[in-house]
C-alpha cells in the first residue's frame, strides 16, 4: 500500500500494516525551524535556509527530501495564507534570536525594540500597532492584545467587531487550493489533509486578531472566556457567524479538491488545560457542540473526509460530547494532561477516534530526555496507539526549536524499526 492508502485504511480503523507517519502537514503536527534545521544536518540533506510557513511558532517547512528521508506520509492542501493575513511568498532573509539565518514571506515585517523583543504585524503593516511579540531569547511569537473593549452585559454586535477576521474564501485562495491539490493528487501517493481550520470557535491563537489591523471588540483571551457567562449573547452571536462562513468554505473546498482529501481541519480550539478542562461540561453543550456539530454534518453528509479537531490539555470530559459531534480525529493526544492515560483513551475510544499525535512527549522526554529514553517511549506509544489502526504517528504538537538532533533521529528510529516489522 501507498501512503494515501494507508492513511485511508488508518481513518477507517483497519490496519494499514505499517504507522502512517505525519511531521509538517499541518502547523499543529510540525517543528520549529531551529530543530528542523538541526534534523536536515544530521540526515546530510542539502543545506539551505530554512522557510518560515507558520509565522506564530515560527514552523520551518518540511520539504520533498525530507519527507522522502523520513518516510513521511501526509502533506498539505492549504491555500498557503498565514494567520497574520498574509501569503507565504516572495521569500526574503530573516534572523532567528538563536542566531540561524532562515527565509520568511516578503510581508514578514519585524521591528525590534531597545529591550530585545520581536514584534510582527497584521498584513505586515508597520503603520500599525503590532500584532504579536516574541521576547529576546524566545523561540516564538505570542499575540498582544489590541483594541478590547469592557466586558457588559449588554456588549453586542459580534458579527461586526469580527467581520474581518473571518471571511470567504477568495478566487485566487481557491484557484490555489484546486492547484495544490490536484498536483497533489496526480504527482504524489501521499495522503492529503486540508489546512486551516474551517471554524476554530474560540481559538486562542485567533481569538487576538493577528490578521486585523485595528481590531475592535472582545479580544483579551480572559475576558473572552468570561463573556461566555457575562455576555453570552454576544459569543452565540460570533460563532453563529464563524459557522456559517465555516459551511460556506467547506462548500469551497470541496468544489476545488471534491473527495481528494482525507481529511479535513475544523477546528484548532483548546478545551483543556494541563490539569484540566477550560470550561464546564455544560458550557461546552450551550456555547460549542451544536455549532460543531452542524459543520461536522455538513462534512459527512457532502465528502467523504475525516473531520480533524485539535484540543490541547485535559480533554477527556468532552470525549463523548466528541463523539456525539461527528469529530473522527484528535490530535494532539496530550497524555502528559490529567485524565489523559493513553491505555484508556484506546480501550474506550479507539474504535471512534482516529489519534494523530500522542507519539512522543514534547514538554520533557523528546526536548530534555536521553535518545534511549526517546526510542523508549516511543516504541512504547506505537505499540500501544497502532493496533487495529485509528493511529497517525506525530508527536504531541509541535517540536520544539531546543530538542536535539540525536532526540529526533531516536524517535524516527524507533518508528522506521516498527514498520520494519510490519512490512
Amino acid at each position: 500500500m501507498n501512503s494515501r492508502e494507508r492513511l485511508i485504511k488508518t481513518l477507517n480503523h483497519e490496519d494499514p500494516g505499517k504507522v502512517v507517519v505525519d511531521l509538517g502537514s499541518t502547523a499543529i503536527t510540525g517543528i520549529n525551524a531551529n530543530a528542523l534545521d538541526k534534523l536536515r544536518r544530521a540526515l546530510h540533506l542539502e543545506e539551505h535556509k530554512i522557510k518560515i510557513n507558520e509565522p506564530l511558532q515560527l514552523l520551518g517547512m518540511v520539504e520533498e527530501d525530507l519527507r522522502e528521508a523520513l518516510h513521511l506520509d501526509v502533506v498539505d492542501i492549504t491555500a498557503n495564507d498565514t494567520m497574520y493575513g498574509f501569503e507565504n511568498k516572495g521569500w526574503k532573509p530573516w534572523r532567528l534570536q538563536t542566531g540561524l539565518e532562515v527565509e520568511v514571506p516578503e510581508m514578514f515585517n519585524t521591528t525590534l525594540d531597545e529591550q530585545g523583543n520581536t514584534y510582527l504585524y497584521a498584513k505586515g503593516d508597520m503603520n500599525y500597532p503590532p500584532a504579536s511579540k516574541m521576547p529576546k531569547n524566545g523561540h516564538f511569537f505570542d499575540h498582544i492584545t489590541r483594541g478590547n473593549i469592557e466586558l457588559d452585559e449588554d456588549t453586542t454586535n459580534a458579527r461586526e467587531d469580527f467581520k474581518d477576521d473571518f471571511g470567504i474564501l477568495t478566487d485566487d485562495a481557491l484557484r490555489r487550493l484546486e492547484d495544490r491539490c490536484n498536483d497533489i493528487f496526480q504527482n504524489t501517493s501521499y495522503g492529503m489533509i486540508g489546512g486551516g481550520a474551517l471554524a476554530g470557535l474560540g481559538d486562542f491563537a485567533i481569538i487576538p486578531g493577528p490578521n486585523v489591523k485595528t481590531p475592535r471588540g472582545i479580544r483579551d483571551i480572559a475576558d473572552f472566556m468570561m463573556a461566555h457567562q457575562i455576555c453570552p449573547d454576544y459569543i452565540l452571536e460570533l460563532y453563529e457567524m464563524q459557522t456559517e462562513i465555516a459551511i460556506e468554505n467547506a462548500k469551497l473546498f470541496k468544489q476545488a479538491c471534491g473527495d481528494k482529501l482525507q481529511a479535513i481541519i475544523i477546528s484548532g480550539t483548546d478545551f483543556g488545560t494541563q490539569n484540566g478542562p477550560f470550561m464546564s461540561l455544560s458550557s461546552f453543550r450551550e456555547f460549542y457542540k451544536p455549532f460543531y456539530k452542524r459543520i461536522n454534518d455538513w462534512v459527512h453528509e457532502n465528502t467523504n473526509w475525516k473531520t480533524f479537531y485539535h484540543t490541547c490539555g485535559a480533554v477527556s470530559v468532552f470525549l463523548q460530547d466528541f463523539h456525539e459531534m461527528g469529530v473522527d480525529i484528535l490530535n494532539p493526544v496530550q497524555l502528559s494532561a490529567a485524565g489523559m492515560d493513553g491505555k484508556m483513551l484506546k480501550e474506550k475510544w479507539g474504535d471512534k477516534f482516529t489519534f494523530w499525535g500522542g507519539g512522543v512527549d514534547t514538554q520533557k522526554t523528546l526536548p530534555f530526555g536521553t535518545p534511549e529514553e526517546v526510542y523508549k517511549e516511543v516504541s512504547e506509544r506505537l505499540e500501544l496507539f497502532s493496533k487495529d489502526g485509528g493511529f497517525v504517528f506525530n508527536p504531541v504538537h509541535n517540536i520544539q526549536g531546543q530538542t536535539s538532533a540525536e532526540n529526533m533521529i531516536a524517535m524516527f528510529q524507533a518508528i522506521e524499526d516498527f514498520n520494519k516489522v510490519k512490512e
